[in-house]
């Protein structure tokens, strides 16, 4: 064999062994774990994040005319890197110690992206620097920037620490009159398989840190997330499957992770759901929303999610909560929650709205058809320190009850207790809370066990029905 053809075949493993592609945990039936499953799964993932195969072929930034040096755009240089790594078919490209002015910058396939020790990319303030294109919005797909680093339709892709990630925090916030596209996120693939983000951290305001779309296999471990201000979400999961988080540190503006599936006919006739997604060892807190935001784009379904072994230490809201409305369609069924320890809300431990939580979409889901199927809530072994509400959970549609729901194992403090509505097989077990004036259990239309003594309240209050359209739905 020619030199030539080694060298393409070594160039070709080196880019296929650059990331073990993860797969995050399967929940199954009523959301209890498949334990020949989950083993299976955590060591893919364990395998992707601890030995992802070592590139053999690596670029380093300042070789491609980076000057690192803070005020320089280094984005050409920096892009030329990648692409460079790219057509010789795949590797790592390196960027050392040293600060980094880039725009938006796009990762190929087999490239990893390593950011070394005191290594720190800072986006420029123009958003002339970060291209124009289908992105999603609200559940919604519009026009609008880039993230500083993205990738689209890439496969085998990752970024590594120990080095930072900052956007300029000039370009955060909502569209608005002066610039009327959607702001640029941190990092956001699109369409993308195996993904692996590891070991570093961001900083960014009022705009969304990690955002994948439409990706699969995504391995996200021990990221440290600054993103204050309004909407500025720390890992957005939009649309997305199999999915691993793990061992993060994220302190937010609004939602410390945010679980979506698209909003109205749009996400309701794509059905890109999102699925299969394990957050495990992690500390949470949040200034403006939740610490866990499911919802409340739901309109593609969110499934088997399960969430353990986390520790939520503040929310101007809940901890984890569930969200949703008539218009979005759909399902949120099979979500888990283990092992988890929760102070300093202002809100709760746990609340689901399904009857009224965001924005209507201009082409709601009509009808019965439009109000979410949920089913399977199982929470366990949690602990709770001085939260003012322990569960409100009363804003459920009579059409469509929440079919399973429990709550088992509870202890520490709360000022009050449990409100339920429109709910079968309901299953309380194990509630040791103190400090709660008035009932501990309030109830509106639920059977199950564990209700005795439950307090008879008022059903909850509906929205208006969502009409059918005059014309019918066309995507486009």
């Amino acid at each position: 064999m020619g030199k030539s053809n080694t060298r393409r075949r070594f160039l070709k493993m080196a880019g296929q062994s650059l990331l073990v592609a993860p797969v995050a945990s399967s929940l199954v039936g009523c959301g209890v774990t498949n334990t020949a499953t989950q083993a299976l799964a955590d060591s893919k993932v364990a395998a992707a994040g601890s030995n992802p195969g070592q590139p053999k072929v690596s670029f380093n930034v300042r070789d491609y005319g980076a000057t690192g040096d803070g005020t320089t755009k280094d984005t050409k240089a920096i892009q030329l890197a990648l692409d460079r790594c790219w057509v010789l078919g795949g590797g790592e490209v390196v960027v050392p110690a040293g600060s980094y002015l880039t725009g938006a910058i796009a990762l190929k396939s087999n490239t990893l992206l390593r950011l070394a020790k005191d290594a720190l990319l800072l986006g420029t303030p123009d958003f002339a620097d970060y291209p124009v294109m289908q992105v999603r919005w609200e559940g919604k797909w519009i026009p609008g920037h880039v993230g500083l680093i993205y990738a689209i339709e890439a496969n085998n892709i990752g970024v590594v620490g120990p080095g930072k990630i900052m956007g300029n925090h000039a370009l955060g916030g909502r569209p608005n009159a002066e610039n009327p596209l959607r702001h640029p996120a941190l990092i956001e693939p699109i369409g993308c398989n195996n993904l692996r983000f590891e070991d570093f951290s961001t900083d960014y305001f009022q705009m969304w840190c990690l955002h994948p779309t439409y990706c699969e296999n995504i391995a996200i471990k021990n990221l440290t997330i600054r993103s204050t201000g309004g909407n500025g979400d720390g890992i957005d999961i939009d649309s997305c499957k199999h999915v691993r988080i793990e061992g993060c540190d994220i302190n937010t503006g609004d939602d410390c992770i945010s679980l979506k599936s698209g909003r109205g006919m749009e996400g309701y006739s794509l059905l890109h759901t999102t699925e299969d997604v394990h957050i495990s060892n992690c500390t949470f807190a949040d200034s403006i929303f939740a610490c866990i935001g499911i919802g409340s784009e739901t309109s593609g379904g969110i499934r088997n999610v399960r969430i353990e072994h986390c520790k939520f230490t503040y929310a101007k809201t809940h901890a984890i909560y569930i969200k949703s409305r008539p218009g979005r369609g759909a399902f949120i069924e099979n979500i888990v929650v283990d092992d988890i320890d929760v102070a300093g809300m202002e809100g709760g431990f746990l609340r689901f709205n399904l009857l009224g939580s965001g924005l209507q979409d201009q082409n709601p889901v009509p009808g019965d058809e439009g109000i979410p199927t949920v089913k399977n809530f199982h929470f366990s072994n949690v602990r709770v320190k001085d939260v003012p509400v322990l569960v409100e959970g009363t804003s459920v549609h009579p059409n469509k009850p929440l079919d399973g729901f429990s709550l088992i194992n509870v202890t520490g403090t709360c000022a009050k207790g449990i409100a339920l509505a429109n709910i079968k097989k309901a299953k309380l077990r194990d509630l040791h809370v103190t400090g709660f004036s008035g009932p501990l259990l309030s109830v509106s239309n639920v059977t199950g066990s564990g209700l005795e003594g439950a307090v008879a309240i008022d059903p909850p209050k509906l929205p208006d029905p969502v009409p059918m359209p005059t014309q019918p739905y066309k995507i486009g």
